[in-house]
């Protein structure tokens, strides 16, 4: 019996034999490599994955079906998580650091992104993510300041990660046929990022800066501190920019800034 792909976990099946192959020699995986992939669905991605002999396979399916199936497919050759991404602790999912793999379901892939990159260990979870996204999504993610693309998932994820676009994949690649094209992006951990205390701070002042993007970042600054223009003079921020004027760097200075603040106020 087929598989119906499901809409309410936005299940959209790589099935371009020629994107599969390619998405697996790309890795460059080797026999000490440990591999996670994220919504396997029907195993096309994850069968390629076996041929590369790499030391472990962890897939994480939430759907009940296509992980029973994945099982009976698969056996021992690879591990079967039926779970959410979204509750996974990936700290606990391996010794090894873990190549990321994922035709990420497009209702919450930016919710997914963000949670590995808050990740404290990231440096010693993850060797890369190998990822697809709507490409709408990726553009954002891409987008550097002063652009329409640019807002907190361009922030958030070149915060810690060097991300290179591979290439965009046409809709034809995927059952059900998407309606516009997806995109290939591979992320690397830095080795050096603004250290920062605490990852939800980044996102609560990009939240406050961006719910408010076409107002100038007075705005904003005034509702985070109470002496906001001294703030912008320390940071030497001009007040007159609106929220994308702002560079991802002078983003990590501010929420810097929000934490020792806290600190202060805390003694």
């Amino acid at each position: 019996m087929p598989i119906k792909p499901k809409k309410s976990l936005g299940q959209n099946f790589l099935i371009d034999k020629n994107i599969i192959q390619y998405i697996a020699n790309i890795a460059e995986i080797n026999t000490k490599d440990t591999l996670l992939e994220i919504g396997p669905g029907t195993g096309n991605l994850t069968k390629e994955l076996i041929q590369k002999k790499p030391k472990k396979i962890i897939v994480v399916e939430k759907d009940k079906v296509l992980s029973e199936k994945l099982k009976n497919n698969f056996g021992e050759k690879i591990q079967v998580l039926n779970e959410d991404i979204l509750k996974i602790d990936e700290e606990n999912l391996s010794k090894d650091k873990m190549i990321f793999f994922g035709n990420l379901p497009y209702n919450i892939s930016s919710q997914i992104l963000v949670k590995w990159i808050k990740l404290k260990n990231l440096n010693n979870i993850c060797k890369k993510f190998i990822l697809m996204f709507q490409k709408e999504v990726a553009d954002r993610i891409l987008a550097e300041f002063n652009s329409k693309n640019y807002g907190r998932i361009s922030i958030i994820s070149s915060w810690k990660m060097e991300i290179e676009r591979i290439i965009d994949i046409d809709p034809n690649s995927f059952f059900p046929r998407p309606k516009i094209k997806s995109s290939l992006l591979v992320f690397k951990p830095k080795e050096k990022y603004f250290k920062l205390k605490n990852a939800k701070n980044l996102e609560h002042i990009t939240n406050i800066f961006f719910n408010q993007r076409r107002k100038m970042i007075k705005r904003p600054l005034k509702f985070l501190f109470k002496d906001y223009e001294k703030v912008a003079d320390d940071l030497s921020l001009d007040l007159n920019l609106r929220p994308q004027n702002l560079s991802n760097l002078t983003y990590y200075k501010i929420c810097s800034y929000y934490e020792n603040h806290l600190s202060r106020l805390k003694t």
